[in-house]
């Protein structure tokens, strides 16, 4: 009854809300059919020097060193500065980027993986009456609607749930949810909508059921960040920017302008990363799109300029995707101290986050465990108790450094709003910083149009609204079919290909080599459990891959899904870009050594081994501590104290269970503490403690030993197949 009468009174207030949507209906889909229509006739117009084939990046290196002068040149490689690339390039001027890591390798790649107008920067605006943040919001919700049309394939809506434990509150966030509504306009994604307590469980199964009252669903977007950023650069090279990773910015180039006799920005000394060859590139207008890097550039150009950034770290974790439903996301508007935590199912898996902690500036940041633990307390507060929150579920974690403009002296980094500024230094340095990732189209728009002012560049006006990014011509929801029917790829893989290459997925299946077996015909995959396949490595060296870094993270996103996974993967990431690229064996070396840094470091792999150290407590109980020592002893046949491949191998085939030799050796080492080739009764106990406590969970070889223990009292086969271990 009550239930009723306070979803009365919240139908009463957005009543009028309601019918004026349903009332106008079909003249939104009128506008936005006229306005699809009105984007292709532009489009149409626009030439695409290299939209049959890409120049390789040497190609790429050739024009930005012979060139006489560029209009534009772009530093960075994020989405504000491919975003800058695509918009200056569209608009007829020579462009040029250079980015002295790979493309999104920063905050861009480390994102929430949402495309939204910010639910909560509108609560802000509504309660403090801050017309600059209401703006803010409806500038995003706008760029949202843009970015799901010219990337379908990147991009889609996605239902958020906002669950509701207080009755007062269901009224309160329902009006709050309808005006996120009502600002979008004709973009709206979706209506929002109410849920009974009944209703939300059988949409969030694992939803805590004590004290809910309901819920209420809107819609935000979600993309696959790191790709997106890469398509963006790539649709700007299509269309004839000389675009370049890992070519790093030494100096700004100066000139004295005659007519003033002031110094001007006249272009940059650059040095290419991979050879160390160093070049000039001479350019009209220099623009400084850098994220957290901007004050750094902005030094280059005059020591003496004020801080205009100050850097907020964002962590986030990825656990097992039966810790979601596959189509829900989870929103906690005010965890236990005041911040917002997206619960999101991602890629098949769930991304949480995100924390905000004053940082200091770095190009490799690292996930701190406190972070990492704040977000699982979170995740627990909302999860029904029967879901057990283990720390050793934690698949992978990253942070990322949000690039927010404000007061130097300002010590609060929670309260401030995320608006980019655009500001151009007395020699001619346009600077764009701030804002976030859905409004990356919109930031590149105004810097620009304020470049060209400034310049005097002869432009055409700004064209990207409606723009296609790669891969979104030619696909379709089910252009996943064809590739099943025409190739002979698994259908998980056909779906994974059309989703993250779209119309160009294609041709990757056309690289895909043979399995030799009856299904699938081709797509050989690089692990078993992910449906990432060797074909998109030899591809990615067309998308300007340049390290099987790049690979893990950026062109798969494999390295922030599961970093075991990953690293199982680099071996034959390495061999087949060596290859491909001729690398000697000391370059495949350094690559397995510099991919699995980032991993252990910035993925989270170090926060893993750290669960499980020659210095864990052993918290087992007396019969706990027997049941474990009676497991170890049926491997340690000859009480040695330790167990070997070897040792585990001989039982195995006592029951007829075959693993081959380098998976046992992967198996045991996960547990050999001392490394020293061997698993010691002390290092058993400790992993089952760690195991009891929920720090490491799924280990390969807990599994294998309680499983065979199982089997030898039985005497009957048991299979053991690889599980997805946690960090």
């Amino acid at each position: 009854m009550a239930f009723r009468k306070a979803l009365k009174r919240t139908a009463f207030l957005g009543s009028g809300v309601v019918a004026t949507v349903f009332g106008i209906s079909q003249l939104i889909d009128y506008k936005k059919k006229q306005m699809r229509l009105a984007h292709a006739a532009a489009e149409a117009r626009l030439k695409a020097p290299f939209a049959e084939e890409l120049p390789t990046r040497q190609a790429q290196l050739e024009t930005l060193r012979n060139t006489e002068e560029f209009d534009v040149l772009v530093i960075g490689g994020g989405a504000t500065g491919v975003g800058c690339a695509l918009d200056a390039a569209t608009r007829n001027l020579k462009t040029a980027l250079v980015e002295r890591n790979d493309f999104s390798s920063g905050t861009s790649s480390r994102s929430t993986k949402l495309i939204h107008g910010g639910v909560r920067y509108l609560q802000k605006a509504i309660m403090k009456l801050d017309y600059e943040q209401y703006m803010m919001v409806k500038e995003a919700l706008h760029e949202r609607a843009n970015l799901l049309e010219i990337a379908p394939h990147l991009s889609a809506p996605l239902p958020i749930m906002l669950p509701v434990y207080k009755w007062w509150q269901l009224p309160y966030y329902w009006v709050g949810i309808k005006m996120y509504d009502l600002v979008s306009g004709i973009q709206c994604l979706k209506s929002s909508y109410v849920l009974s307590k009944t209703k939300a469980l059988e949409l969030f199964p694992m939803l805590k059921r004590d004290k809910l009252v309901g819920a209420i669903v809107y819609y935000d977007g979600q993309h696959n960040d790191a790709r997106m950023n890469l398509a963006i650069g790539l649709t700007a090279a299509r269309y004839g920017a000389a675009v370049a990773n890992y070519t790093e910015v030494m100096h700004l180039l100066k000139t004295n302008d005659p007519q003033t006799g002031k110094e001007k920005v006249c272009g940059a000394h650059c040095k290419d990363v991979l050879t160390g060859k160093e070049f000039d590139v001479k350019a009209k207008c220099v623009i400084n799109a850098t994220g957290p890097f901007t004050d750094a550039v902005r030094k280059m150009d005059n020591q003496a300029t004020q801080n205009i950034c100050q850097p907020s770290a964002g962590v986030h974790i990825v656990i097992p995707g039966y810790y979601s439903p596959d189509n829900m996301g989870l929103l906690d508007p005010a965890t236990s101290d005041g911040r917002v935590i997206f619960f999101l199912p991602w890629e098949k898996m769930t991304i949480a986050g995100t924390t905000d902690t004053p940082t200091k500036v770095t190009p490799h940041p690292i996930p701190g465990e406190d972070d990492i633990n704040f977000i699982l307390r979170e995740i627990r507060n909302y999860l029904s108790p029967d879901v057990e929150v283990r720390r050793g579920d934690v698949l992978a974690a990253w942070s990322g450094i949000r690039p927010l403009v404000t007061d130097p002296n300002s010590k609060d980094t929670q309260s401030i709003c995320r608006n980019h500024i655009v500001t151009i230094s007395d020699s001619g340095l346009v600077t764009i910083a701030g804002g976030k990732w859905t409004t990356y189209r919109a930031m590149a728009e105004e810097t620009l149009d304020a470049a060209v002012k400034a310049h005097n560049l002869t432009a055409e006006p700004c064209k990207t609204v409606g723009l296609s990014l790669e891969g979104a011509k030619g696909w379709k929801p089910t252009l996943y079919i064809r590739l099943v029917q025409d190739y002979g790829l698994e259908n998980e893989v056909a779906q994974h290909l059309a989703s993250t290459y779209g119309g160009k997925a294609f041709d990757v299946a056309k690289m895909a080599q043979v399995t030799g077996q009856r299904w699938p015909i081709v797509g050989k995959r690089l692990v078993s459990e992910f449906p990432y396949i060797e074909a998109e490595v030899m591809y990615a060296i067309k998308e300007y891959a340049c390290t099987a870094l790049d690979v893990i993270a950026r062109r798969t996103r494999l390295g922030f899904l599961n970093v075991q996974a990953a690293d199982e993967a680099l071996p034959r990431i390495v061999q087949i870009m060596g290859k491909e690229l001729d690398w000697s064996q000391e370059r495949k070396t350094e690559e397995l050594e510099m991919a699995r840094k980032f991993l252990y470091q910035e993925m989270g792999y170090r926060s893993r081994s750290e669960q499980l150290t020659k210095t864990s407590e052993i918290n087992l109980d007396y019969q706990e501590v027997v049941r474990y020592k009676k497991r170890f002893h049926k491997f340690d046949k000859e009480s040695k104290g330790f167990i070997t491949t070897v040792d585990v191998q001989q039982v195995l085939d006592s029951i007829n269970v075959h693993i081959d030799e380098n998976s046992l050796h992967e198996i045991l080492n996960e547990v050999d503490l001392n490394k020293n080739g061997q698993v010691e009764i002390d290092e058993f106990l400790q992993l089952m403690s760690a195991v009891k406590k929920g720090k490491v969970s799924d280990s390969r070889l807990a599994v294998l030993l309680k499983s065979a223990e199982e089997t030898l009292d039985k005497r009957a086969p048991v299979a053991v197949d690889r599980s997805g271990g946690g960090v």
